[in-house]
């Protein structure tokens, strides 16, 4: 069984099928989603500057993988490495004044397990019914029989899109990268 939290060599690397190439400068719509603390949250709605993660799904230590062949699926592998590298910079997103969410279609019990696990100090939002990535068109893949996001950010400001990252790889660096891009837009 191979540790979740690492990312093993050898991984095939997603290509860019320019399937978040509509995102930039899209207004959120406004879809309600459960989140990991019980709230309700409505990205759309939230002002300032947000930054969403999305990612297919987190594993729980013990427990088989989707599929056998989870680590051969491009972009699948890394959703615990990449939620933890956002937890661990959390503080600096705030600093620069931007909220953090992740964005998964497992339900909110098993997204609550992985939070509390991992100590994740923001919340993770739940699409499980598949309302936002379909009204965003968000990038999707389908693995043994369910509807996954694909490994995704973005940074909006006051609802509106301003800068995605499609594809991420490797998902252990995207907080880093989306973080030296807020830090370049405060700068600049």
């Amino acid at each position: 069984m191979n540790d979740i939290s690492q990312i093993p060599a050898g991984l095939p690397i997603p290509q860019d099928d320019g399937a978040a190439a509509h995102l930039t400068g899209m207004r959120i719509p406004s879809v309600t989603l459960t989140a990991t603390d019980g709230s309700q949250i409505d990205l759309a709605a939230i002002p300032g500057t947000v930054v969403v993660f999305a990612y297919p799904r987190t594993g729980r230590p013990g427990e088989p993988s989707l599929t056998d062949d989870w680590e051969m699926i491009p972009g699948a592998r890394g959703c615990t490495p990449q939620t933890c590298g956002f937890r661990d910079l959390h503080a600096e997103f705030g600093a620069l004044g931007a909220r953090v969410f992740g964005l998964s279609t497992q339900d909110p019990a098993y997204q609550r397990e992985m939070v509390e696990r991992l100590h994740v100090p923001f919340p993770v939002l739940s699409d499980e019914k598949l309302a936002l990535a379909h009204a965003m068109r968000l990038p999707t893949m389908d693995v043994a029989g369910l509807t996954l996001l694909k490994r995704m950010a973005w940074i909006a400001r006051d609802g509106v899109i301003e800068r995605v990252f499609y594809p991420v790889f490797p998902p252990d660096r995207n907080a880093g990268d989306v973080l030296a891009a807020l830090r370049d837009a405060v700068s600049a």
